[in-house]
């Protein structure tokens, strides 16, 4: 099957490689540079690419494929958000994003604990996504396995109004409206769109309000502001996990407690953010950006009744109204150091949450799915401090020296206002520090070669979720658990075509490992409850390859390879009962579950500006282990994609028509796994054959 895959890669792939292969610059490490002079494995996905080829504008996962080293499994699931992770970080994540640093527009999407989210990401505005890996996640502090940057595209040209329409199987709709353009030193883009849908398995259908804004005004020279606003508002229903039995007989079934609890989640989301840019004397450069948000859940849970007559039991409804915060003040400055130029970045980050956090009991006058009693009732805060300072120094005419260095403060505190019977004082607070840092070297070995090398150490605390239990069933949170902290280190070589060729084209290898110690993983979970602890050593390496083109005749190509080896390296013991009764010994050299030792994308695409175009898709993923007992994997799968379309002009419309089938073989796989799930419900199944309409219509006045 490999050798096949190999072939087909080799000899179709591709994605509109047009909208990548222009000049573009990446703020990955704060400074602007293009990627191909970043001494870091950076991907850039452009925002025409996001839309392009059929693709419903819904989530990344459409898209990240494409990119090595990046897995995002659809869940198919809008309760429980994308699975994203980075080299092996974030896998083991049941919901929403975890190690991974999130950043909207330059509002952070992860709090200051290291849990993210993705639900509220517009990628019909979108103008950019930027996909960092490696060592200098670092400099972005608490929680960066890797980061993750999505920029709304800039209002510019004259008023411009774009509608789309995708409907597709399942009741797919999904309207969109956005106004974009500028004048006299304003920039604007606006955008709002809905998605409904009834899924794919039982028990799946979702309803998403989406709207987001960007303003750009010019003050005077050298003053820019910038005004982002985004609003969400979520309704899922959750068909939770899927065990092996239920998988195979039935994969577009729900578990049967997902009805009988009406499991489903709602979300409502608003956030502002204001950022000052400021061109000073000598060149320097001055950048404010504050930000503020509420996000309100409630999310309702298959807890069985007796399971919450311990007194103990938080409930099977979750409540979450958080309030989140902050700033980031970054100068910059050119200056020469020995007869080479030098940029220096430094800055201060703060970010704060808080969230008062209550729960329920699922149940009411014998009525189950309802909100009951209240069983939880506490007030949580979380912050960091991080001041962090880089330089960028070309040394040499063919060498450049990248250093940096972040000091990431986070505190925790919790406040408990449920003191019933047994159910004793949870209050608590605790502190995590780490001094965080970077180097990298990059050699031009021509214009069209570079080759580099970078180092860095990395940190990652405790989520809230992750401290509020303790794994003997005593309260207060597990102030045992100590954040894991890591050593990464990367050797890399890109190259490009020279100027002037018939067909352009880049590339790129990464060779990475990654060690970490007192990785964080489940100690137990039992009755909705998930308790962790530190296991020991583990390591993550492996090598990404990456190639892309943009031929004659409109063709355009591009590949992605990732291997990767994550395994334990210290044994450790596992529980599936709260307090631990018996421990089930993990070995040293099982692989991490949710992570692939290999995957692949291809695909090729002929896009030309007017008339037809057309393009097919190629995705690979070995198996995925389920457990950290390794006693359970979804098998690996090979998925196919076609596409086709028709751009034309009508009067001063530009209007497009594209389908698009997914999964064109119907194979029956499951898309993504729930690691160390406490029911054995491990599989989340992928809808089998699908296919979309899309519609879209530009005017220009």
């Amino acid at each position: 099957m490999k050798a096949v895959l190999v072939v087909s890669m080799l000899s179709a792939a591709g994605v509109a490689l047009s909208q990548t292969l222009p000049q573009v610059t990446v703020s990955a490490t704060r400074t602007q540079a293009a990627p191909f002079d970043v001494p870091a494995s950076v991907d850039v996905i452009d925002g025409e690419q996001l839309r392009s080829a059929g693709r419903p504008e819904i989530n990344l996962s459409e898209s990240l494929a494409f990119v090595p080293g990046v897995t995002a499994r659809d869940r198919h699931n809008y309760a429980q958000d994308l699975q994203l992770s980075i080299r092996g970080f974030g896998a083991r994540s049941s919901f929403g994003v975890r190690g991974v640093r999130v950043y909207v527009d330059g509002v952070p999407a992860t709090m200051p604990d290291g849990q993210g989210q993705l639900s509220h990401i517009d990628l019909a505005s979108a103008g950019r996504v930027e996909i960092l890996r490696g060592p200098f996640s670092a400099l972005y502090g608490n929680s960066s396995g890797g980061v993750l940057q999505v920029f709304t595209d800039p209002g510019e040209g004259p008023p411009t109004v774009t509608t789309s329409l995708a409907v597709g199987s399942d009741g797919l709709v999904r309207p969109g409206l956005r106004a974009s353009g500028s004048n006299q030193g304003l920039g604007y883009v606006v955008s709002a769109n809905h998605l409904s849908s009834d899924g794919w398995r039982e028990h799946s259908a979702v309803s998403r309000s989406l709207a987001n804004a960007r303003l750009d005004f010019k003050r005077a020279e050298g003053s820019e502001w910038t005004v982002v606003a985004n609003s969400l508002e979520l309704s899922a229903d959750d068909p939770l996990g899927l065990t092996r039995a239920q998988f195979e007989s039935a994969p577009r079934s729900a578990d049967a407690s997902a009805l009988r609890f009406n499991t489903r989640k709602t979300v409502r989301q608003d956030q502002l953010g204001l950022i000052h840019e400021q061109r000073l004397a000598g060149g320097d450069r001055l950048r404010m950006m504050v930000y503020g948000g509420q996000r309100d859940t409630v999310q309702y849970q298959a807890i069985p009744v007796a399971t919450q007559v311990n007194p103990l039991h938080p409930g099977g409804v979750i409540g979450l109204g958080r309030q989140y915060g902050g700033a980031d003040l970054r100068w910059t400055s050119n200056t020469v150091l020995a007869q080479g130029p030098l940029e220096l970045v430094g800055g201060l980050s703060y970010d704060r949450m808080q969230e008062h956090r209550q729960g329920w009991q699922n149940f009411a006058d014998g009525e189950l799915g309802v909100q009951g009693v209240l069983r939880r009732d506490e007030d949580n805060v979380v912050s960091n401090l991080d001041p962090y300072l880089q330089g960028v120094w070309k040394f040499a005419p063919r060498w450049s020296l990248t250093t940096g260095v972040r000091h990431s403060s986070v505190s925790f505190s919790s406040a408990d206002h449920y003191i019933v019977g047994g159910n004793g004082d949870d209050s608590g607070a605790v502190h995590y520090s780490a001094t965080l840092p970077v180097a990298a070297l990059m050699f031009a070995w021509s214009p069209q070669i570079h080759l580099y090398g970078s180092w860095g150490r990395g940190f990652e605390t405790p989520t809230f979720n992750e401290l509020a239990y303790r794994p003997d069933g005593t309260a207060g949170l597990n102030f045992a658990l100590k954040p894991s902290r890591s050593s990464n280190l990367e050797f890399g070589v890109k190259g490009r075509s020279p100027a002037g060729s018939v067909w352009h084209s880049q590339w790129a290898a990464a060779l990475f490992q990654t060690d970490t110690q007192d990785e964080i993983v489940t100690r137990t979970n039992s009755g909705g409850r998930s308790t962790f602890q530190n296991a020991g050593a583990t390591r993550r390496r492996g090598l990404e390859l990456a190639w892309s083109a943009a031929l004659v005749r409109d063709w355009h190509i591009q590949l992605s390879q990732t291997w990767l080896d994550a395994r334990y390296r210290d044994a450790f013991g596992s529980c599936n009962s709260t307090p631990c009764t018996s421990s089930v010994t993990i070995p040293a050299g099982n692989r991490i579950p949710g992570t692939a030792q290999a995957m692949s994308a291809a695909e090729i695409a002929w896009q030309p500006a007017k008339g037809w175009r057309a393009g097919a898709e190629l995705r690979y993923s070995s198996r995925v282990y389920v457990n950290d007992a390794n006693s359970d994997a979804a098998s690996s799968f090979t998925t196919t994609a076609v596409h086709a379309g028709y751009v034309f002009d009508l009067k001063r419309w530009t209007l497009s028509a594209t389908a698009r089938i997914d999964n064109l073989l119907d194979r029956r796989y499951a898309g993504s796994v729930i690691v160390n799930e406490g029911n054995g419900r491990f599989f989340e199944a992928a809808p089998g054959r699908s296919y979309v309409l899309k519609l879209v219509g530009s005017y220009p006045f």
